[in-house]
């Protein structure tokens, strides 16, 4: 961050001359108004430039956003008025980036915006959901709450993704390292174990005739081989940033065994806890079904709640537009009839995400038994069939000796 090296007055009218650390000039003009001085020269500090011309490199990180959200919801529990709230909390955040953004955020609050409608200037920091919430708690006067549920509820998706990233890095790399293990056999150890099996003139049987044909090919194309790994990690990102291909990934990513249920779980998880979450805050059923689209993440689900949206606008009860659907478990249609039928939505909502919780969690701690003996399976039966492509016509040979 920037340092200033200031003049100013006291109360007294006594000039002063010191430093500060500041985002901008008016994050350090504000801080010297709140010592009780008035700057009447500011000079930024030559060699702290390019700290500021850097700041767009940092990357703001959940326990940031958490941390802000926390001090936030403290200061203005205590009812410090909000831009004097979000100054404070600006020079308390280590992270350059997220404070130059809040310094952004207390000026627009300071011209006269709302605080949702300052952060929703920020989308790539602050989600849909999280400006939302925060609209709700400005409606209701309860933003103290509000920050405070937010810090909670971040905290909680990132543990969780942790949790399954954690599960998958197992079997994700013991694959890799048997792709790798298994091209480097290929390419250089068994051409020299075949090699001798060819000279011998004798029969091979068809389990050694492929393995020497696969390891031709690797011998022989192994550019086509890189170029095919990289052509579809391209592939896969230019299908990712188009809605067709993307829809098309999504779903696929629910019919994989094992971690298609889990998936299923967490999206639906997400839906009835961002849905439940908005409509408790007063937000109206149209613009909570538009947001939760968004913060679902997964197209298959975003382009159905889309259409809810439309389908809900139009007259039509949530129930009727879910009822059939392969996204939506038949519990969760059942229960959100039972909760539109008995004007209690938002409890039924909530009591689905505690029990989708609770089975995502029970599906995480498993995930590495479920998946441990399969990937064994794979491991042995492409061991066992390497080695009896081999031993076997060496076997035969020795016998004809």
């Amino acid at each position: 961050m920037p340092i200033y090296v200031y003049k100013a007055k006291d109360v007294s009218g006594t000039d002063i001359t010191g430093t500060v650390e500041a985002a901008n000039e008016a994050d350090a003009e504000a801080q010297l108004k709140e010592r009780g001085l008035t700057p009447t020269g500011l000079e930024m500090r030559e060699g702290r430039v390019l700290d500021a011309q850097f700041t767009f490199l940092q990357r703001v990180t959940v326990k940031d956003i958490v941390l802000f959200s926390r001090q936030l919801a403290v200061m203005v529990g205590a009812s410090v008025a909000l831009v004097r709230a979000l100054r404070t909390t600006a020079r308390q955040t280590k992270n350059p980036k997220l404070r130059s953004i809040l310094i952004d955020v207390s000026d627009e609050v300071e011209g006269g915006l709302r605080l949702s409608e300052a952060l929703a200037k920020h989308p790539k920091l602050f989600s849909e959901f999280f400006v939302n919430m925060i609209r709700s708690g400005e409606t209701s006067g309860k933003l103290d709450e509000v920050l405070q549920y937010l810090a909670d509820q971040v905290e909680r998706d990132y543990d969780l993704r942790s949790r399954v990233r954690g599960a998958m890095i197992y079997p994700i790399f013991v694959l890799a390292m048997l792709f790798v293990v298994g091209t480097i056999m290929m390419i250089f150890v068994v051409p020299k174990l075949t090699s001798i099996l060819r000279e011998s003139g004798v029969e091979l049987p068809i389990s050694t005739r492929v393995l020497i044909g696969i390891s031709d090919f690797f011998v022989g194309y192994w550019y086509l081989i890189i170029g095919g790994v990289a052509g579809a990690i391209v592939a896969i990102r230019y299908a990712h940033g188009t809605p067709g291909g993307r829809k098309f990934l999504d779903l696929l990513l629910l019919k994989i065994p094992i971690f298609g249920p889990l998936l299923e779980r967490i999206y639906v998880a997400r839906l009835t806890h961002s849905l439940g979450t908005l409509i408790g805050g007063g937000v109206d059923m149209v613009t909570s079904l538009k947001v939760a689209s968004g913060v679902v993440g997964n197209e298959v689900y975003r382009e159905s709640l889309l259409e809810t949206v439309q389908d809900v606008a139009a007259g039509n009860t949530i129930t009727s537009v879910w009822r059939g659907r392969k996204e939506y478990p038949d519990m969760i249609t059942q229960m959100v009839a039972v909760g539109e039928e008995t004007g209690r939505l938002q409890q039924v909502l909530d009591r689905m995400t505690q029990f989708y919780t609770r089975e995502i969690n029970a599906l995480v701690d498993n995930l590495s038994t479920a998946i441990e003996p399969v990937i064994m399976v794979v491991m042995g039966v492409a061991v066992g069939g390497m080695v009896a492509a081999i031993i076997l016509p060496m076997y035969t040979l020795a016998q004809q000796m």
